[in-house]
Order: structure tokens, then sequence, then C-alpha cells
């Protein structure tokens, strides 16, 4: 068995991905080719996450901003609570009936159960400049959950996730249990509740790990692998970024849909079947050698870039600060690219995460130098072309 824990000091280098220096404490070369997708990797010591999550952020969000579910479940010895016992109405002027229940949700952690924050890159903004950092630089998407477990207690039995994940403590310890998969690699459509025969009786036998994780120590564990967790000695509040793989089986759906696509358009496909179960045989061949042949004429690069584009989100506009921009405009006003737009160009056409524009093949070099991201001012690209990439959400203000 290959040593599964680095225990490497955070590399803080200011220049290094968030990959590098808040997760992993090794190169993205060095990850990619010893642990993605392979086997767990711990890193002790990795990151000071306090800027980015903490106890005051919890308390915070559950009782002052309105959320609502799904962004928290609870759950409690192995098992989740219905959303109804944690739920209410927040009174006059928010009469809606599935919004957090404060004084219920300190009753049932007070009782033992585990809070789950899901989704904390749409409510919680240093969690979501962090998701779309590493986002951008792993080219998967991400999604990051906080889980507030009481003193010697658990939130769920041991399973797996249909996608890796980096486990971040962000306070309080908490001792995990990790044991290799009986289903590498599943799909996303291939839960661990499928399994869950094979998955208690390899829970029940010698841990691949078992270790206590503290403040700023990170493990990163490949989809599939079994794991469960229990707090320690005090409240533990750790932070899962999911990582949402996309796999070569999603290549071949998009090289399916493409060439069913093409054969929609082909009369001969579109034919009836002759008469008879005699004909069979000779329909299956002719049938695979067509369908071989439009997957092989298809360019599926668009529709998975389009997939890609359509499973982040863009970085948060202002509409009253992009309006001021558009009033105030002049050729001294900084401007740059809006973050995590994901762009790419075909042909003339930009196409982004906000939707697409086409520009004269004179423009294309301008528009082209404000892709890396850096402030430019209005001067330099042109007013005419800053009006409208500011007026389709492309470009926002810059800070000066």
């Amino acid at each position: 068995m290959r040593p599964v824990r680095t225990d490497l000091q955070g590399a803080g280098n200011d220049s290094a991905g968030a990959l590098e220096s808040r997760l992993t404490g090794c190169s993205r070369e060095s990850f990619a080719g010893g642990f993605w997708g392979r086997e767990p990797l711990l890193n002790r010591d990795a990151s000071d996450f306090g800027d980015v999550f903490s106890a005051d952020a919890v308390d915070e969000l559950i009782s002052r901003r309105g959320l609502r579910t799904p962004f928290l479940r609870v759950a409690k010895e192995g098992a989740a609570l219905p959303d109804s016992s944690f739920t209410s109405s927040a009174g006059v002027g928010a009469t809606i009936t599935d919004q957090l229940d404060d004084t219920a949700l300190w009753r049932a952690f007070a009782e033992g159960a585990t809070l789950v924050l899901q989704a904390l890159h749409r409510t919680w903004e240093p969690m979501a400049d962090l998701v779309s950092a590493l986002s951008e630089e792993l080219g998967h998407p991400v999604q990051a959950n906080a889980y507030v477990t009481p003193p010697q207690n658990r939130g769920f039995d041991a399973h797996y996730d249909v996608h890796d994940v980096f486990i971040v403590q962000v306070e309080g310890s908490k001792r995990w249990v990790i044991h290799k998969p009986v289903l590498p690699d599943p799909l996303r459509d291939q839960p661990w509740t499928d399994h869950r025969k094979a998955v208690a009786e390899a829970a029940g036998q010698k841990p691949y790990l078992d270790t206590v994780l503290n403040p700023g120590d990170v493990l990163y564990l490949p989809r599939g692998w079994l794991h469960s967790a229990q707090a320690q000695g005090d409240v533990s509040l750790h932070v899962t970024l999911g990582v949402h793989v996309w796999t070569r089986h999603a290549l071949a759906e998009e090289f399916t849909r493409a060439a069913l696509a093409v054969l929609r358009e082909d009369s001969a496909a579109r034919r009836s079947l002759p008469l008879g179960p005699e004909h069979l045989e000779s329909e299956l061949e002719l049938v695979r050698s067509r369908l071989l042949e439009a997957v092989a004429e298809t360019d599926v690069r668009p529709r998975f870039h389009r997939a890609r584009r359509s499973q982040g989100r863009p970085a948060p506009l202002g509409p009253l600060a992009q309006l001021a921009a558009l009033r105030n405009l002049d050729p001294t006003s900084l401007i740059r690219l809006r973050d995590a737009l994901a762009p790419r160009w075909e042909g003339a056409r930009l196409i982004t995460r906000v939707g697409w524009l086409d520009f004269a093949e004179t423009d294309v070099a301008s528009v082209t130098r404000l892709l890396d991201g850096q402030a430019r001012t209005v001067g330099e690209l042109g007013a005419a072309l800053a009006e409208r990439l500011l007026r389709a959400g492309v470009l926002v203000p810059a800070e000066r």
C-alpha cells in the first residue's frame, strides 16, 4: 500500500493556485499523477481556513440570513430528519413556511444532530470565491457543504460519494475511518444505497485509514471511497468541497446524443423496420454501422463546452453598480472581465456563461485582450465596445 499521508506543511505560496497553496501541499502535477481519482491524500496543517468559514459564519447563516431548505439539512444517528422538524414561517412579510427555525435547530443540535449547510458557494461570499477559483483550476464543477457536529456524535453511517471530496477541518476535531471502494469510480446514478450490503460488509473490515483531523488538516477522497466520521471532544466544523468530476462516460454520452441528432435528420434511419423478425440481424448490423459513422463524423466539443458552462455560475453582478458604471463611462473608466465566465471563441463569436456575442473581425483582438482578467481603461477598448460588453454583463467596473 502506498503512503496515504504527505504530512507536508501548507505551501504558503501566494503564486500557487488554491489546490496547492490551500489544500494538497504539493504541486498540481504531483497531485494529478499520484492521487487524483486514485487514492486518498492527507495533508496536515494545510492552511488556516478562518478567512473562508467559521463558527460565527454558521450562526449568522442560520439565525440571520433567512435561509430556506434545501440550503440546510439535519442528520442524526445516520439518518436525515424531516424538513418539517426544523422549518417554519418567519412571520409577517416572510410567511414562506420552509425557512429555517433557529430554535428548532438549536434543540436538535443540543440533542446530538448534525447540521449540514449545503451549497455554501451560493450563500457565503468567501466560500464562493474559493469554490470559483478551485473549479477554474481543476476544470471540474465544485460545490461546498459545511457539517457541524456536536461532541462525540456522528452524522451519517459509512457510505461513499459519487463525487471527489476535499474534507477541510475548520474547528474542533473529527475522527475519520476510510475503507477502499466496493464500486470504484461510481457514476452519479450509482449511489451507495444501491450497494448497502457490500458497503456495510466493507465497513466492518480493517480500515485503509483511521485518523483524526484537526483544524487546518485536509483529506482528499476520490469518489467511491467509503467513509464515516465522529466528532471528538468538542463541536466539529468541517467543510466538504465536492468535485463533480467529468468522466469518459460523460463524454461518451455527449457522443451518443450528438450521433442520435445526426441520425434524426437521416431519412434512412427514420425508416420503419421490415415486417417479420427474420430481418432483425441485418437491421442490427446496418444500424450499428450507421451509428458508428455518425459518431465518427460528430464533433462533440461544442456540446461538451456548453455542458461544462452550464455546471457553473459567473461571479456575482450588482445591477446598481453596473448601471452606475454605464452612466459614468468615460475614457479613463476602469473595466475588467467578469470572473468565472468560462469565455471561449468560436470564430468571431464570444461564448460565455451569460450568453454569446458576435463581433466584427476588427474587434476580436481588442476583446481578446480583456480575457486575461486584467483591468483596462475604456479608452483602450473603445466606448462602444465597452458599453456593449457592460450591458451584456461580460464586463464589470474595476477598482482603481
